[in-house]
């Protein structure tokens, strides 16, 4: 009989569960750059690697030195835009999530994309619920990688840290995660791009390139589950 290796699976969702920054955030963020700083642009991977260091919100401001409304105006474009942009899982994280929960663990996700963001690309994937969300609606102060989400999730179902694992595709995540002592997954699936691979490879105990090995490391042997199309 399967058996839970962690209570409590945190997921991240852009990238780790959804396929969303190729798709859909980058996109967007291309059109606020278009409008509020016309003649600046970026490439996809650059993306990446300004939202795995320092982070979105930091490139934002100390790099493009948006303004307050200019940070609101952005936030508008993106909000229009995933308004009629919904992604895909990543084949491989669905099962993951059906698994997990059909043995009776948790699925929290800690991200920072929008609660209603997240319950809609979760109902159009025919997933279910997550247990908990802790998105970008959180105060900044403790919003990720502040570790005040983990803690809640703890303190709310009575778990220990090591009854979690968190998973995520960027930095942020790992240094939430360092922070409260939660075990680490790095989900490298969404990119390609050297530098980031190469911080999660050194740095974090489990890397995974594909969905497949981190429902392996999780179920076990997961040979005929993996074969089977989603």
């Amino acid at each position: 009989m399967e058996q839970l290796k962690y209570k409590c699976l945190v997921l991240d969702h852009d990238d780790t569960v959804m396929d969303s920054t190729t798709h859909i955030h980058y996109p967007s963020f291309l059109l606020a750059l278009d409008e509020l700083r016309p003649g600046t642009t970026i490439s996809l991977a650059d993306y990446f690697r300004v939202n795995f260091d320092p982070g979105f919100l930091p490139y934002c401001t100390r790099t493009l030195g948006l303004t307050e409304a200019e940070l609101e105006r952005e936030l508008q474009i993106w909000k229009d835009y995933v308004k009629d942009h919904i992604p895909a899982v990543f084949p491989g994280m669905a099962r993951i999530i059906r698994r997990q929960k059909a043995l009776g663990g948790l699925v929290c996700v800690i991200s920072h994309s929008f609660d209603f963001n997240i319950r809609r690309d979760y109902e159009a994937n025919g997933l279910p619920q997550p247990d908990r969300i802790y998105g970008w609606e959180l105060p900044l102060e403790i919003r990720k990688p502040h570790p005040w989400a983990l803690g809640q999730i703890m303190k709310q179902y009575g778990l220990q840290s090591n009854d979690l694992l968190m998973v995520d595709d960027l930095k942020p995540g790992y240094d939430m995660a360092k922070a409260a002592g939660v075990p680490f997954a790095a989900a490298c699936w969404a990119y390609d791009v050297p530098e980031i691979l190469a911080f999660m490879q050194k740095n974090c105990e489990r890397a995974f390139t594909d969905p497949a090995q981190l429902e392996k490391f999780l179920f076990g042997d997961c040979e005929e589950a993996c074969d089977t199309k989603l």
